[in-house]
């Protein structure tokens, strides 16, 4: 395995912590706090925010050696893995137009990063 297609796999890696912190910010949205300032300072939105921070750090880390032409290619599979989460955490239901979506974003990074 090359050093481009590692790091291309640590922006991956990057995406689903990324995608995850949106997840546990969605939690955080759908309980009942007593008061603002508790619904915004709250276990669930610090480590969700920690994580967005160490997802930038990595995305930013892994640029430095992989083309950035695949940035976008690889940031589209959040909506996959958040799709994903949500049906796993939620559930959420994935339905036909959403499962295609899905597919043509995985397909398309797959011709992108191949080719």
């Amino acid at each position: 395995m090359s050093n481009q297609t590692l790091l291309l796999l640590v922006m991956v890696a990057s995406v689903l912590v990324s995608s995850f912190s949106q997840v546990l910010l969605k939690a955080s949205a759908n309980k009942k706090y007593k008061n603002k300032i508790r619904e915004y300072l709250n276990p669930l939105v610090f480590v969700a925010y920690v994580f967005f921070f160490a997802s930038t750090l990595i995305t930013v880390y892994a640029l430095r050696y992989v083309p950035l032409s695949y940035a976008p290619v690889v940031e589209a599979l959040g909506f996959v893995f958040i799709a994903i989460m949500g049906a796993l955490f939620f559930k959420e239901k994935i339905h036909g137009k959403k499962l295609i979506g899905m597919l043509l974003i995985v397909i398309g990074m797959l011709i992108v990063t191949v080719l």
